[in-house]
């Protein structure tokens, strides 16, 4: 894993760098004055779906929402593009439509970029956001005491991994893209409606990764409740069958010593809370008083939402059946 040669590179500090590398978040934020700072993150990878539009605005999708874990709204992104000399122009034409429309959903704009040659293809976006210096979320604000909701259903890099091996069912894919595809700009607007204390983005480290994250930024314990966790359709079966990526190999190595799962959680479920997911949802934390009412005002919005888990004194997660 590439963490320890981040945390190793310290630049020097800058009293306008509100969040930057000294604690690692889901992206950037610059203060530009006393009511407007600077949202900045990137990503950017190869195709995860065969449709070249939907590719794009699954990774516009993907590169938002760290934007909207930090409690931000999308401004501005600039293109970032890898292809083939040989790739028909009207692919990387429908990737870049894909991602611009799916920004422009987002209430921002695609304003230029920058492409290259390369044999894989790859695309994603730098975006800039904005949010208010005094109401940044981040990683580390969780509290003992604290509900845990997560925002959409675990199993993208399963299913994607099964229909590149041409094991997936049709509807389990579907739903997989429908989930890629939602943008998690309003959960973020209804998580800071109800008070949310801390939030991440569930995207590369799986939701047990993205949980430990959580715990070790707000030195506090998290309990994840995997029966509670929502799957989606097909991601059980396919995890049941062998069928699983590498990332999630990676994910549980990474934070091994540091997940302590208790007897009695199924190890398929538990292949899914390590899978690394693509424009996930937004793992928040929530104070315990407020978590039935933003739990009915999702539904009412029909959002994603479900109680994952809590947050306890200590330090690490722990995986409950």
């Amino acid at each position: 894993m590439l963490r320890p040669l981040v945390e190793a590179f310290r630049p020097e500090d800058h009293p306008n760098l509100l969040v930057g590398l000294a604690g690692p978040d889901d992206a950037a934020v610059y203060r530009v004055s006393d009511d407007l700072a600077i949202v900045q993150t990137l990503d950017f990878f190869p195709p995860v779906v065969d449709d070249p539009y939907v590719f794009g605005a699954v990774a516009a999708a993907n590169a938002m929402s760290d934007v909207y874990a930090m409690g931000g709204e999308v401004v501005l992104a600039l293109n970032i593009a890898a292809f083939p000399e040989d790739l028909p122009a009207d692919i990387l034409a429908q990737i870049l439509r894909g991602g611009a429309e799916k920004v422009a959903e987002a209430g921002g704009v695609v304003a230029g970029g920058h492409t290259l040659y390369d044999r894989e293809p790859k695309y994603g976006l730098c975006v800039m956001g904005t949010v208010h210096p005094a109401r940044v979320i981040l990683k580390g604000g969780a509290r003992p005491g604290d509900i845990l909701l997560l925002t959409k259903p675990l199993g993208t890099g399963i299913v994607l991994t099964a229909a590149r091996q041409g094991e997936v069912e049709p509807a389990h894919l579907e739903a997989a893209v429908e989930s890629m595809l939602r943008l998690n700009r309003h959960a973020s607007h209804l998580a800071r409606e109800f008070g949310v204390r801390a939030a991440t983005d569930v995207t590369g480290f799986g939701l047990l990764g993205h949980a430990f994250e959580m715990s070790r930024a707000g030195g506090v314990g998290v309990v994840i409740e995997a029966g509670r966790a929502p799957l989606l359709p097909g991601a059980l079966e396919y995890a049941r069958r062998g069928i699983l990526t590498g990332g999630g190999d990676r994910n549980r190595e990474g934070v091994a010593e540091a997940v302590r799962v208790a007897p009695g959680v199924p190890a398929d479920v538990l292949d899914v809370l390590y899978d690394p997911q693509t424009s996930g949802g937004l793992l928040i934390a929530v104070p315990p008083d407020r978590a039935k009412a933003a739990e009915a005002r999702f539904k009412r919005e029909n959002l994603g939402c479900w109680r994952v888990g809590r947050v306890e004194e200590g330090e690490g997660v722990v995986v409950n059946s």
